[in-house]
């Protein structure tokens, strides 16, 4: 586990007291937020978050420490660590601990959780929220779907979580739109950060006829470089890091969900709700990016009519968080 705290702003305050709910925090006075990572940061996951957090800090909004690396089995015990200190926002990810995490923040209800979860909110103080980029998945998949001369595409995923089962099932749908025909290979590489196995995933959907992939985790658009097929990335756009493969991004931001947490702690309003609305295409939480000259014309412009339609409610995109098979 690494911690790094922000020197450039006072330290946190061993054992200072939280400011509760009923009270308000004062405008002119940054949020202590800490971030606990369970990966390292530069995981394209954490690096939404910690982006937006890092950014936040810059602007003088809050001030913002975190730990990265850190596991299951070590999480609860530091997510207790940071509370003591009396941080106001704690930000993280509860997916291997939902029990544990839920149960620290019942004996630090002063303190204010915004967390990653699959779960429901908790209490007054534990927020959660989703990853939901499936609005980019589907429109990335009605691409993949009239681009694809094999009719074979592929997934590589980390675990059949809901988060992860929304975004792969989202892509296929959006291909099942433009091309019913294909077929959709599924990979999950049984964890978050192992870029090398990711791409060992690729290489072997590759080989069994996937003509263009869907890399949900790093390490999937380095198996499509290799074999010189085209990919399609998620959370980030990676379209510079590879810029003959990717030519499709499921984009995610995290700045509008932890913004709107933040509003809720200044109010002192209980941030024990569902911040995932905050992640919609609508909402302006996610998108696609693309890189035009490798797309045929008219399969952009149906992608981007359909897109156009998300925005303006006419279209929903199908939330299905069964595992896929």
């Amino acid at each position: 586990m690494t911690t790094r705290f922000n020197t450039s702003r006072r330290a946190l305050l061993a054992g200072a007291a939280a400011l509760a709910f009923a009270g308000a925090v004062h405008a002119d006075e940054p949020l202590r937020v800490v971030g606990i990572h369970a990966s390292p940061v530069e995981n394209a996951w954490n690096s939404r978050l910690h982006e937006a957090l890092v950014a936040a800090d810059a602007e003088g909004v809050i001030d913002y420490s975190f730990s990265e690396g850190v596991s299951g089995t070590d999480y609860p015990r530091v997510m207790r660590e940071f509370a003591e200190q009396g941080v106001d926002l704690i930000v993280g990810e509860a997916y291997a601990v939902e029990r544990d995490a839920r149960a620290v923040a019942d004996d630090y209800p002063d303190v204010a959780f915004l967390m990653g979860s699959s779960g429901e909110p908790h209490g007054d103080n534990f927020g959660t929220f989703g990853t939901w980029n499936h609005d980019g998945a589907y429109l990335a998949g009605m691409l993949a779907g009239e681009m694809t001369e094999s009719n074979v595409v592929g997934s590589v995923g980390a675990v059949p979580i809901p988060e992860v089962n929304l975004l792969i099932n989202a892509f296929a749908a959006g291909v099942a739109e433009t091309n019913p025909d294909a077929r959709h290979l599924v990979t999950f590489i049984g964890t978050f950060f192992d870029p090398p196995r990711a791409r060992e995933a690729a290489l072997a959907q590759i080989d069994s006829g996937a003509d263009i992939l869907f890399g949900e985790r790093i390490g999937t658009a380095d198996a499509a470089e290799a074999r010189g097929i085209p990919a399609v990335g998620s959370l980030i756009d990676y379209s510079d890091r590879y810029p003959d493969t990717v030519f499709a991004n499921a984009m995610w931001v995290f700045r509008a969900k932890l913004d709107a947490a933040i509003a809720d702690v200044r109010a002192g309003n209980p941030t024990g709700r569902d911040y995932t609305e905050y992640s919609l295409l609508a909402a302006g939480g996610s998108d696609i990016t693309f890189v035009e000259d490798m797309i045929p014309a008219d399969a952009l412009g149906r992608m981007l009519a359909r897109r156009d339609e998300i925005i303006a409610g006419d279209f929903v995109v199908p939330v299905n968080l069964d595992e896929p098979r």
